[in-house]
């Protein structure tokens, strides 16, 4: 077993030689910061994905209501594990605490190669795509994605403050974008012609349908977890993460549902399945090409925030990682004056580019939420492991409500979207479930080099 690292880790004794992590985020951070880790370009995008699977306007948006109702219970599963474990490293800490450290490892290799990476990804191809369709610059897509990834990982390595700061006014654009985009499509854009409606093709919805129209449902919907990343540079995250966590899952669960009634008030369940982009044509209706123009820059906004966001967030696990002995060590490194992990912010930004030019978006989207939502219903057991250990002691600020039923099914609900996800994407399934199996042997090499420098030391 590796030494676990104290809260200590995030804020360095005064005169150590060894810098750490900052405090210097609040309780608008902690919203932000969980709203933009969920907000990025697949609310933009699969509204369109969902519509191919399902074709009845309550099957559309129940699908994105049942969703957020998941994402929800999600959201207080985490809430209860910031008020216990505060500490840097979020949902890695948790497993590592509650389990052991190999299935903590595993989860951060899962989310460097994986995970947060391949979600970054295909955000960073929608950026590109939409940014060059907004500036006309005469760069091609791989380019643009490449300087938006180094902009960015520039800006994080200046500070967490200057970080978060970035990402929360992206944050507030994004939902000055779907609003508008909600608005459009329920009050400006015009009805489907009822011609079109009863020319459509007639379709029969299936359970297994339903399911396949959940993975870009939840995949729209995660990223709510990797708020706790930062947990060790919350002024108090007890109760500003944990406010945070729940107060930004209610927010993009107003904002989603909203976007996914204006599309089908908009274009009809037909049109929304037919249109690729159906964020530009519900603003097209609207408002005729001036409003599909508006609307890129809104979502190249999104993307681009999103982009921060994940940033700022994951580089944290790989410290911690590193930290405990399980990663290379310099990616370990706090800059002593701007007091963030480099390295790490940098591995990160390098991989995600590496990524992005190796597959499609709806490729990245299955091995990612195949991958994601294990670790989610893992998590979501530690709860369990912390409530018996911590028997007797007074409870903490936040608490998941009607446990242990709520957080079952929750983790049930993790377990079918995996299931639903490889049985319909299994050859993009493997891809994600093999890297993250390599990351077993990955372990077993560090714990012995660590074991080997514990020994020598």
């Amino acid at each position: 077993m590796t030494a676990v690292p104290s809260e200590a880790a995030a804020e360095a004794a005064p005169g150590s030689a060894r810098p750490g992590l900052a405090r210097r985020l609040g309780p608008f951070d902690a919203t932000m910061i969980v709203m933009g880790g969920i907000v990025g370009s697949g609310i933009f995008v699969n509204p369109h994905v969902v519509a191919e699977r399902v074709h009845s306007p309550l099957l559309i948006v129940g699908a994105w209501v049942l969703g957020g109702a998941i994402a929800l219970a999600g959201a207080f599963v985490w809430a209860e594990l910031a008020a216990r474990r505060p500490g840097v490293g979020g949902q890695y800490a948790y497993l590592r605490d509650a389990y052991h450290p190999a299935v903590a490892f595993v989860y951060g290799w899962a989310l460097l190669l994986v995970i947060q990476t391949g979600g970054m990804a295909a955000v960073a191809v929608t950026f590109a795509r939409y940014f060059r369709e907004v500036t006309h610059v005469p760069l091609g897509e791989p380019v643009v994605a490449a300087a938006a990834l180094g902009l960015l990982v520039a800006v994080n390595c200046l500070g967490v403050r200057a970080g978060s700061s970035v990402q929360s006014a992206f944050m507030v654009l994004k939902i000055v974008a779907i609003v508008a985009l909600i608005g459009a499509g329920i009050f400006f854009a015009g009805r489907p012609m009822e011609a079109a409606a009863a020319a459509a093709q007639p379709h029969h919805d299936t359970l297994l349908s339903f399911f396949a129209a959940m993975t870009p449902v939840m995949f729209a919907y995660g990223g709510w977890q990797t708020a706790s990343f930062v947990a060790g540079e919350m002024r108090d995250p007890r109760r500003d993460l944990a406010r945070g966590l729940v107060l930004g899952v209610l927010g993009v669960i107003a904002l989603y549902v909203g976007v996914n009634v204006a599309c089908v008030m908009a274009l009809g369940p037909d049109g929304l399945a037919a249109s690729a982009a159906p964020a530009s044509a519900v603003m097209r209706a609207a408002f005729g090409p001036g409003g599909a123009s508006l609307i890129a820059v809104g979502i190249a906004i999104s993307t681009f925030g999103f982009l921060s966001q994940g940033m700022l967030t994951a580089p944290r696990v790989y410290f911690a990682m590193a930290d405990d002995g399980l990663f290379f060590r310099g990616v370990a490194w706090v800059h002593p004056r701007t007091r963030v992990p480099v390295v790490a912010i940098a591995l990160q930004g390098v991989l995600a580019l590496l990524i992005a030019l190796s597959g499609t978006y709806e490729q990245i989207l299955n091995y990612v939420t195949s991958v994601d939502f294990i670790f989610f219903g893992l998590t979501a057991g530690t709860i369990f492991v912390f409530r018996r250990r911590a028997a007797g002691d007074a409870p903490p600020f936040a608490r998941v409500p009607g446990h242990p039923v709520t957080t079952a099914l929750f983790a049930a609900a993790c377990v079918i979207i995996v299931a639903a996800t490889v049985y319909n994407y299994p050859a993009n399934s493997a891809i994600g479930l093999a890297i993250m199996l390599a990351g077993i042997p990955a372990y077993l090499l560090w714990s012995r080099s660590a074991r080997v420098r514990t020994r020598e030391s």
